[in-house]
């Protein structure tokens, strides 16, 4: 049984929640504790789930300690006009091995997606991120990853994993469901050229960090993704410092939270993590305040999800046809919540049975009517050729 994996919530923090105001997440939301046992999950839309792994933490190794600090930051907020039933399952503890770990992970996540319950993790390394996309293969899908990284986490690709080679990992091994990649964030001078030739080779989507920081860049990846991934490096030193890998530049703390409340409001996104908590050197839980806005944030964009991805009623979105040089480009604009997409038309005969409307941003839209295809479409196109 998944309980089996889990252990609770510690007895101390429960004990802290009893004096939290009456408004606060630590009042509404269920919890995993020795008292009660794991929580009643009939109508829960999220779960926060702690891994305490940190093992293969490349110079990071205590992360996946200290998620109790973040669990009471997060409690102490109060919760927002929220209908969606939050639960806390507790935490994975350290296997045997870092793969029994991986399995546990895996095993929690996948009875969570078949129940429709959004899995929020905590923790811990990043290559927990394969863990994420290995709960997916028995649902029979393709995957989008969007990982929020300031670089790839290639590695080297005979090596063994860890939190710096995990993506290698997942391109290579079989069964291989990764339809596309999507790395939001990176810096150039942390990543090889020749990584950056290797994904563009490969139609994947990597944007720097100065154009990430432009939301609306951003918005259409989290929208297609179906794991959003954030390593906290991504975020500059002085605003999460209980990293140690993070460096001077970075997403600031507000800029990560929108990030966050984007992937929420997706309404593809079934997964959501954030990596490499290190809180010996955090500074007044200063990062632990920051991952608890981040999860509050998220958990707020569930709640605004529109709804309109996929298609709903025709009626409920405009269609525009751009002839584009030999082709008609068929873009299509909700009229519920004012998003974007184009369509790709798929060969029936393709083992790819992706949808076929590609979100895309309006600007892409008004490129077109100047006669320019988005390098969306294009890379788009020669995946599933």
């Amino acid at each position: 049984m998944v309980v089996d994996y889990l252990s609770p919530v510690s007895d101390s923090l429960c004990d802290e929640i009893k004096h939290l105001h009456s408004q606060s997440i630590g009042k509404s939301i269920k919890i995993h504790s020795v008292k009660n046992g794991l929580p009643d999950l009939n109508h829960a839309k999220l779960a926060i789930i702690g891994v305490q792994e940190g093992r293969l933490a490349v110079n990071n190794e205590t992360t996946g300690e200290g998620l109790d600090i973040i669990r009471k930051e997060f409690y102490q907020l109060y919760q927002g006009n929220w209908t969606s039933s939050v639960v806390d399952l507790g935490n994975i503890n350290q296997g045997a091995e870092v793969s029994d770990t991986y399995f546990a992970l895996i095993e929690v996540l996948r009875f969570l997606l078949k129940r429709n319950i959004i899995p929020i993790i905590i923790g811990g390394e990043h290559d927990l991120t394969y863990a994420n996309y290995r709960a997916y293969d028995l649902l029979e899908q393709m995957v989008n990853l969007a990982v929020v990284d300031h670089k790839f986490d290639l590695g080297v690709i005979s090596g063994e994993i860890n939190s710096q080679s995990y993506l290698s990992k997942i391109i290579m091994e079989q069964p291989n469901n990764l339809f596309n990649y999507s790395n939001i964030g990176y810096q150039s001078y942390f990543v090889p050229q020749d990584e950056i030739d290797l994904l563009d080779s490969m139609y994947f989507d990597s944007i720097r960090l100065g154009e990430a920081k432009k939301i609306e860049n951003v918005e259409p990846l989290l929208r297609d993704a179906d794991i959003v991934s954030i390593d906290l490096s991504v975020v500059r030193q002085s605003d999460a410092p209980a990293n140690q890998n993070a460096t001077p530049n970075g997403f600031y703390g507000d800029e990560i939270c929108a990030v966050a409340r984007y992937a929420g409001i997706s309404d593809k996104v079934t997964s959501f993590g954030i990596y490499e908590y290190n809180p010996i050197f955090d500074r007044n839980n200063q990062t632990a305040q920051l991952i608890a806005q981040m999860i509050w944030y998220f958990i707020e964009g569930v709640n605004f999800r529109a709804n309109d991805y996929p298609f709903g009623l025709k009626e409920n979105y405009q269609k525009y046809i751009v002839p584009v040089e030999d082709e008609d480009l068929i873009f299509f604009k909700s009229i519920k919540s004012g998003r974007w997409w184009f369509e790709i038309n798929i060969n029936e005969n393709n083992n790819i049975k992706r949808k076929s409307l590609i979100p895309c941003t309006y600007q892409e839209y008004v490129n077109a009517t100047n006669q320019e295809i988005p390098e969306r479409w294009y890379k788009t196109i020669r995946k599933i050729i």
